[in-house]
Order: C-alpha cells, then sequence, then structure tokens
C-alpha cells in the first residue's frame, strides 16, 4: 500500500502556527513511509474564502522547505485539487447516498428542529432528528422540490450501531449512533458541507492516513459512516494535540491577539515584532503578522530550521532529551507512537532557544547574506551593495555576534547605516543621559577634543584616551559613557562601546558628538 496524506487548508488567510504544525506532521509521516503528501484546498465556503489568501499559505510551505506531490502548482492524477472545483463529484456521490436511502431530503424548517431540540433539552433526553420527512412520497418529495421548498440533505445514522476506530494517538475510540443527530451533509442545491465533502475527496483521492488536530475527532464518526456508504477504503486516523497558547490549555487561536500581547509569555516575541516589522514599513499591529502566524516569523527574520525544530517539538519528541533538532533527523526518527495526547502549548522562549542555536550553526557568509537582504528591504543599504558596504555590514554582524537571534536584529543597529543628519535619538534617553546632568555636554565637548586629536582611533586606544579623561576629571564612568553613547548611536543600550566608536569612525563620530551638543544646548535654552 502506498501512503497517501493531504493536508487539506482553507484559503482564509496566513498560515497559522498550529496549522503549520499539523502539516508538517503529515509531511513528515508521508515521506517517512516513501509515499505521497498532497495539498487539496478546501475552499468549499466561498463566502468564508478568498483566492489571493492561497499565495501566502503555499509561500509558508515554500519558505519551510516542505514540499508537495499533487496539489495546487504542481497538479497531479486525482485532481482537481480545489474542493470547489469537485462539485461533480460530490453530487454523484450525494445522488448515490439518496438513492441508496443511507441519505434523505429533510423539508423541516429551522424553526422546527429548534423548537425539537428545546424540547429535549427541557426534557432532559438526547436529542435526535425526528425523521418525518423519511414518511414523505416521492410525490411528495418532487412536488416540494418544483415548489422550491427550503429543505436540506441529512445523512441517515443508523441508530442499531456503534462506529469504532483505532486511532494511532488516542487509541481504540467508540461512538454509539443511537445519541448521533442526523448531520446536514448538503444544503437545498446540492452544495456540500465539510464532513460530506472532506468524506467524497479523502476517498477519491485514496487518501490512506488522515493525521489532524484533535478537535476534529467529534467529526470522525460522521465520516467514518459516510466512507463506509460511499464504499471507500476507511482511511486510519490519527488525532494529534492542538497547539495551545502559552503557559495555557487553551487553543492558540488568531482571536485571541490582543489578549496574547498582554500575556508575559508572549511579549518578547511581539516587542520583537513591534521593532522588527516596524523598521521594515509593515503595520505591527496586522494581524495575519502576528506570532500566531507562520509568516510572521519568516518577516522578521527566523530561519525555517528554527522555526521547523519548534514545530516537530509541539506534541513529539525524540527522546526525554533531545531539543535541536534538524529536518532531517526528524523526519529519520519521527512516529505517531511518540506523539502526545495532552495540548502542546507554544513555548516562546524554548522557541528562540531553538531558532537562536540554528543562527549559531550558520557559516559567516549565509549569516552575513540573511543580514544584508533583510536590511535591503528596510532601505538601509542599497540593493546590489558594493564591497564596501559589505564588508561594512559583515564588520556590524561580528560586532554584534549573540545579539543577532533573528536576522532582524540587525535593523536595531541602524545606526552604523545612518548618516549624521538622520540618526535618530532616544529622546527620553536623550534627556535622561544628555540633555539633564548638569556636566554632560561639557564632559563631551572636552572628550570630543581629546579624541580629535587621537592618531590612533581604535577601540584599545579611544578606551584608554576615555579611562585617562575620566581620571583626570575626577568622575565616574558613568558620568561621560552613556552620554558619549547616545550622542554617536542614539541609543541607551547596544555593542561594546568603544569597538562601536572604531567601527564608525572618527569623522562620524565627531560629527555625531558635534551634532549632539548643539541639540542639547538647544533642548536647554528651550
Amino acid at each position: 500500500m502506498t501512503v497517501r496524506i493531504r493536508f487539506a487548508p482553507s484559503p482564509t488567510g496566513y498560515m497559522h502556527i498550529g496549522g503549520m504544525r499539523t502539516a508538517l506532521f503529515n509531511w513528515l509521516w508521508a515521506r517517512r513511509n516513501g509515499g505521497q503528501f498532497i495539498l487539496r484546498v478546501d475552499d468549499t465556503d466561498q463566502q468564508r474564502n478568498l483566492d489571493e489568501a492561497l499565495g501566502p499559505i503555499l509561500d509558508a510551505f515554500r519558505w519551510l522547505g516542505l514540499d508537495w506531490d499533487e496539489g495546487p502548482e504542481v497538479g497531479g492524477d486525482y485532481g482537481p485539487y480545489f474542493q470547489s472545483q469537485r462539485r461533480d463529484l460530490h453530487d454523484a456521490a450525494l445522488d448515490k447516498l439518496i438513492t441508496s436511502g443511507a441519505a434523505y431530503r429533510d423539508f423541516e424548517t429551522a424553526e422546527d428542529t429548534r423548537a425539537q431540540r428545546e424540547a429535549a433539552e427541557k426534557e432532559k433526553r438526547v436529542y435526535l432528528s425526528s425523521r418525518v420527512s423519511l414518511k414523505l412520497s416521492e410525490a411528495d418529495i418532487t412536488a416540494k422540490l418544483q415548489a422550491g421548498d427550503t429543505h436540506v440533505v441529512r445523512f441517515l445514522i443508523p441508530r442499531g450501531r456503534t462506529v469504532s476506530i483505532d486511532d494511532h494517538v488516542r487509541g481504540h475510540v467508540e461512538w454509539d449512533c443511537g445519541l448521533m443527530v442526523d448531520p446536514v451533509i448538503a444544503r437545498g442545491d446540492g452544495s456540500p458541507l465539510y464532513n460530506f465533502a472532506t468524506a467524497v475527496d479523502d476517498g477519491q483521492l485514496q487518501i490512506t492516513h488522515v493525521i489532524r488536530a484533535e478537535e476534529h475527532l467529534s467529526n470522525t464518526p460522521t465520516q467514518v459512516l459516510i466512507h463506509e456508504a460511499l464504499g471507500n477504503v476507511l482511511p486510519e486516523f490519527a488525532h494529534i494535540p492542538f497547539v495551545a497558547s502559552p503557559g495555557g490549555k487553551k487553543k492558540l487561536s488568531k482571536r485571541d491577539i490582543d489578549k496574547y500581547r498582554k500575556s508575559p509569555a508572549f511579549q518578547k516575541l511581539f516587542q520583537l515584532g513591534d521593532e522588527v516589522l516596524g523598521a521594515l514599513g509593515i503595520d505591527p499591529a496586522e494581524q495575519s503578522l502576528s506570532p500566531v502566524m507562520v509568516a510572521y516569523y519568516r518577516e522578521v527574520g527566523f530561519l525555517p530550521s528554527g522555526v521547523l525544530n519548534a514545530l516537530a517539538r509541539l506534541g513529539w519528541s525524540l527522546d526525554d532529551e533531545t531539543e535541536n533538532m534538524s529536518l532531517q533527523t526528524v523526519l529519520e526518527n519521527f512516529s505517531l507512537e511518540r506523539v502526545v495526547k495532552a495540548s502542546a502549548g507554544l513555548d516562546p522562549d524554548k522557541l528562540m532557544s531553538y531558532q537562536t542555536y540554528w543562527m549559531g550553526q550558520l557559516s559567516a557568509d549565509e549569516k552575513l547574506q540573511g543580514c544584508v537582504d533583510i536590511l535591503v528591504r528596510a532601505g538601509l543599504v542599497p540593493e546590489n551593495p558594493d564591497a564596501d558596504m559589505l564588508a561594512l555590514v559583515d564588520a556590524v554582524v561580528k560586532l554584534a555576534a549573540d545579539r543577532i537571534r533573528v536576522f532582524g536584529d540587525i535593523l536595531g543597529m541602524d545606526e552604523f547605516f545612518a548618516s549624521t543628519e538622520s540618526l535618530k535619538y532616544s529622546e527620553k534617553d536623550f534627556q535622561k543621559r544628555v540633555v539633564k546632568p548638569e556636566q554632560a555636554v561639557d564632559l563631551l565637548r572636552e572628550l570630543r577634543q581629546l579624541l580629535a586629536a587621537t592618531e590612533d582611533f581604535t577601540a584599545d586606544a579611544m578606551h584608554k584616551v576615555v579611562e585617562a579623561f575620566v581620571e583626570q576629571k575626577e568622575i565616574k564612568f558613568g558620568q561621560i559613557a552613556p552620554a558619549l553613547r547616545l550622542s554617536v548611536t542614539g541609543k541607551a543600550k547596544g555593542a561594546d562601546l568603544f569597538p562601536t566608536l572604531e567601527l564608525l569612525g572618527r569623522e562620524a563620530c565627531l560629527n555625531r558628538i558635534d551634532r549632539a551638543i548643539g541639540t542639547a544646548e538647544s533642548m536647554k535654552v528651550v
């Protein structure tokens, strides 16, 4: 048997990180077993889906290096791969179920159904479909259809049996059909609903394994019964844990973005996004680029290997110790038996630790290229930078060292790519360190003269100059160093001060100190 596995995203926007984890597990199982990984686009609900939303989903797969054997852009022998284009298959299957008596047209109104449910609740009994429409003759049904009476198509649940599966993650699961409502499988116009379309398409695509999040477990008995009624070979099931929000047990959801922003566990990721996306000219409030979406990690400058490592560990482990794993290592060891049942919480700190590890595995050239690419996007470096600019970026990357955890972190060192005139000061810190201290401006002016006269403008030489200055003026290092840093970088924090001065160069440092002195004096006058 050739393993055939599908992932069926709905094109509703950017790829959700939880959906990407499910897709990864599907991809891993297909590749581990020498099978085919299929992308089928579940775009049945036309009011909910946007055609342009598919592109970012496919981009997420490409960015992570997860290829597909059949589906959009690549085709295949079992197409079409858009559910909306499979209506003929759905119509034929619906006719088969109705003709065989496995489904029926239900003309009860929504009000009738609601009243029956309320009565069942009041009497504290299980609500079951009344099935009054089954008493209609063929002539009655034809007359109602010709009259345009509103109706739906329901699947006729065989109430005298149970449905059971042996789930690869959940184990043996059973459902009592005597407690199940006859589910609506199609609207009156024949357009299919989720459970019906899914069973039809999985059967036609000859899907052998269905790996999906645990919230779909409740859909399984209906789909199993539809498979049986259509004569399909039943696929094997594996219902994996959903991805939970950090520190909680509730499913990670884009609807809770505002709440996540207030979560201590998530704040670092949001802060990183605000800084990097803002520098790229992207509105950080754009929900499609929150930490809940895959696109966020690509835009901010995470590595695919870091994100894949984190995704693989959401509900699966190699053993009790190994944390950092390449995709190849995960692939060689992946099994559904090591998937846990409990919800897997997204841990931002662990995610960043994986990212930091894989950033450390890059060669110097790879790290340089990643930083250049995002600097170009931010407009800090021209496209096709020359050798001098590449050398500058390389020097900044080496100076930053471990401070660059994601490529977007290089944008926080924009002082090395700004002119003296365009350098932006942190207003609050500039006031605190340069404007308000009584001696700061005078000390800067004196130190500036010493730096200008220093023949050797290296980090070591300037360190000695400042130390001698501090000793001569009988002040503390902290009375001049913060003001000096603010003057030349515009920031209160950053890479080591003296290597920073050396990299900026004598002319830039002196010009920036002059500008800082002038700016501070004008503020004091005001």
